[in-house]
């Protein structure tokens, strides 16, 4: 009872907290309407600032404006803490079945292709939004070139993390690994979040695609508009996609069965030209073959026979063991982590 109740509570002040800075953002957009020159447009500003007596006055202004700027912290506090202790309250009482925990490490080698792209749009970012702020209501003129920049940024910028997404899960569409469709209230919130959140993203696009196709006068930063709107659209719906198909991918792990057993494999052809994904002459350590072993022979060609050390030979023999009509050559092992590791920081970095 007491988590739920601290949910719904820490939901309140996200609304309240929604509500103030929506009301802030609504008087900047008037205050750039009547830059603009929309003079036929009744317009009241509300005053919010509250009534300080403080020296030097500048100081209260100062604080009592930039304070707008410190709502979006709070807001998404907010709202993580009431998502993490729903996840606690599905969770209490929960039994589990395994007590041992993987450590994680975060480690950015094999990740620089990635962060350097994502750092890349992150800085790109952060100028084309200076210079938007600097623009956008000086004159008609001026806030019409910060749109179009801001829209043809926006639109390269979604194109990249588009194919990025698409990337990543083509990779794993190759991948013959099994989904875990195990019940995890964590990871059915996480999904259900993101999918839920992009819905806003999607109505606020399509309101806009509606708008333009029904305009009488259509502005020249509307036609870049259109496609951004789309793009929003379809990039949402990938990105998620290659989130929730990360979130169900079982551990990289065989089952126990193939642990206990060794990895033995038909091979057609003869035993001297045996393929090196079939078997390998070097014995695991730890796991030497007996002089004089001879390797068992099948009815349509020979069997090859390799006993598995380490968790990493382990998988490298599995690899090799399903042949490379299962996998393609190209990433393969490490390299298909690489791949995904630096589409990730790239894509973790556009979206800050």
């Amino acid at each position: 009872f007491g988590v739920i109740h601290s949910v719904f509570t820490n939901l309140l002040l996200w609304a309240n907290s929604v509500l103030n800075e929506s009301k802030h953002q609504l008087n900047e957009h008037k205050e750039r309407l009547i830059t603009l020159g929309f003079g036929n447009i009744t317009i009241v500003l509300d005053d919010h600032t509250p009534p300080c007596n403080c020296t030097p006055p500048t100081l209260c202004s100062a604080i009592s404006h930039g304070i707008y700027y410190l709502y979006p912290f709070n807001i998404e506090y907010q709202i993580l803490a009431s998502t993490m202790l729903y996840v606690l309250w599905k969770n209490i009482g929960r039994k589990v079945d395994s007590h041992q925990h993987q450590k994680m490490q975060f480690r950015s080698h094999g990740v620089m292709l990635g962060s350097v792209l994502g750092l890349t749009a992150l800085a790109a970012t952060i100028g084309v939004v200076v210079v938007y702020l600097i623009w956008i209501g000086r004159s008609k003129t001026r806030s019409e070139s910060a749109l179009i920049m801001f829209y043809l940024y926006a639109i390269i910028l979604l194109m990249l993390m588009g194919a990025a997404g698409l990337a990543g899960i083509r990779i794993y569409r190759l991948d013959e690994q099994s989904l875990d469709e195990s019940k995890n209230p964590a990871r059915k919130l996480d999904a259900d979040l993101l999918v839920g959140t992009a819905s806003g993203s999607w109505l606020i696009s399509w309101g806009s695609i509606l708008a333009i196709l029904c305009a009488e006068s259509r502005p020249p930063y509307t036609w870049y508009n259109l496609p951004y709107s789309i793009l929003v659209v379809v990039e949402k719906y990938i990105q998620n996609l290659f989130i929730i198909e990360s979130i169900h991918r079982e551990p990289e792990k065989l089952s126990k069965d193939i642990r206990a057993l060794q990895v033995v494999t038909v091979c057609n052809g003869n035993a001297t030209s045996l393929p090196s994904s079939c078997f390998e002459s070097r014995p695991a350590a730890g796991n030497v073959a007996p002089q004089g072993s001879e390797m068992p022979h099948a009815a349509n060609g020979n069997m090859c026979l390799r006993e598995v050390g380490s968790k990493e030979e382990e998988e490298k023999s599995w690899e090799g063991a399903l042949g490379p009509a299962c996998h393609p050559h190209f990433l393969q092992g490490n390299a298909q982590r690489r791949v995904l590791r630096n589409i990730a920081a790239f894509l973790f970095l556009c979206n800050i």
